[in-house]
């Protein structure tokens, strides 16, 4: 599991997004917001605290390894 861990940079990014989530929906009203807004937010703040991103996981496992383009 220790090769799906993120770097800080993308924790950072995750974090200030997730935060954006956040707002949105607290602008919005939490009432009036649809369910499905919630899981994004959710998993990003999942990753910036354990390291490991659930998107990162699905999308190496759907597109494999990157490979050199030159």
């Amino acid at each position: 599991m220790e090769k799906y861990k993120i770097n800080t940079a993308m924790r950072f990014f995750l974090f200030f997004s997730g935060t954006m989530i956040w707002a949105g929906i607290w602008l919005t009203g939490f009432g009036a917001a649809h369910w499905l807004l919630y899981v994004p937010g959710v998993f990003f703040y999942f990753a910036v605290i354990t390291g490991i991103c659930p998107g990162m996981i699905i999308s190496n496992m759907i597109f494999g390894k990157k490979s050199s383009a030159i």
